[in-house]
């Protein structure tokens, strides 16, 4: 199919997408934009509804596992939507859905803002934070998000809050919905001592870094804990860290992490999924079911 493409945004075809997720596996794109503004956005979402062009949307892809086949259609990155506005009066904060969780977190403590300490170390955007209701050490984002500003695949506005959300362990309605996360509201305790929260902050994120491999490409955990039990502590137990398909291999440093070792495949990694799920299931009777996201066909 020969299909003119869009001058401003730029629209590439056939745009390699390894290198836009944390575990540097993926195909290509049939067409791919990363719009940098809501009028960006709105061309992009015009341009694929023209063509009759599925769309799918990536952030960081920090939680992401892409078929090596690629993905048809258009895919539309959204870190580049970026901004982040502060109200002191309220502790309210509206943050742009490509937005760096990470960021927003020390920007926060450096206000002596408190309630988002527990994200510093998510690798994620704001966008895959409201989407996955993502959270580590205690803290979701159900616990402060207030509203979230979504698009239609036809362009259409609306506003979401927190009782239509339907959030959940590691879920909300969005995983489900044809819209896209353009932004999101979420509300803070003020007044804090900046120092104290900032340390607290940073020390949150040394206590992630050292448990997790931040060294190697990783989409972060792979499984939901199948509460209460942890999916770390049955790979664990079941001796399967150090296990190896290809070069994906169980983290030897955090077992609910896979890791590229050079030149994985996402197929080795789907393989390396399914085995862990298979013993989990046959020792334990527990069925992991995967907190990653994967898109495409495998």
């Amino acid at each position: 199919m020969s299909i003119e493409l869009l001058a401003q945004p730029q629209i590439r075809a056939n745009a390699p997408l390894a290198g836009l997720t944390s575990m540097r596996v993926g195909g290509v794109a049939e067409y791919y934009i990363a719009p940098k503004s809501s009028l960006e956005l709105s061309a992009s979402l015009d341009w694929a509804n023209q063509h009759h062009l599925s769309v799918t949307v990536i952030g960081a892809g920090s939680n992401l596992l892409i078929s090596d086949r690629g993905l048809a259609g258009l895919v539309i990155c959204t870190r580049h939507l970026r901004g982040l506005e502060f109200e002191e009066s309220s502790g309210q904060v509206i943050a742009a859905a490509g937005e760096p969780v990470a960021r927003l977190a020390m920007q926060l403590a450096s206000r002596g803002w408190s309630g988002f300490e527990w994200a510093v170390g998510i690798p994620g955007t704001v966008g895959g934070l409201v989407v996955m209701n993502a959270g580590a050490q205690g803290g979701c984002a159900a616990d402060c998000v207030q509203s979230v500003k979504l698009v239609s695949l036809a362009g259409e506005t609306t506003v979401i809050y927190p009782q239509d959300l339907g959030f959940s362990y590691r879920t909300s309605v969005l995983q489900h919905s044809p819209h896209l996360v353009t932004e999101a509201e979420f509300k803070f305790q003020t007044g804090g001592n900046a120092e104290a929260i900032a340390l607290d902050t940073e020390t949150k994120l040394k206590a992630r870094h050292t448990a997790q491999p931040y060294h190697l490409p990783n989409c972060g955990s792979v499984f939901r804990n199948p509460l209460p039990h942890f999916a770390a502590k049955l790979i664990q137990d079941a001796g399967l860290k150090s296990y190896q398909i290809g070069n994906a291999q169980v983290s030897e440093l955090h077992a609910n992490f896979i890791v590229n070792l050079g030149n994985a495949q996402a197929s080795d990694i789907l393989k390396l999924i399914q085995h862990i799920q298979s013993v989990i299931g046959d020792r334990y009777g527990i069925n992991l079911e995967t907190e990653v996201k994967m898109i495409g066909e495998f």
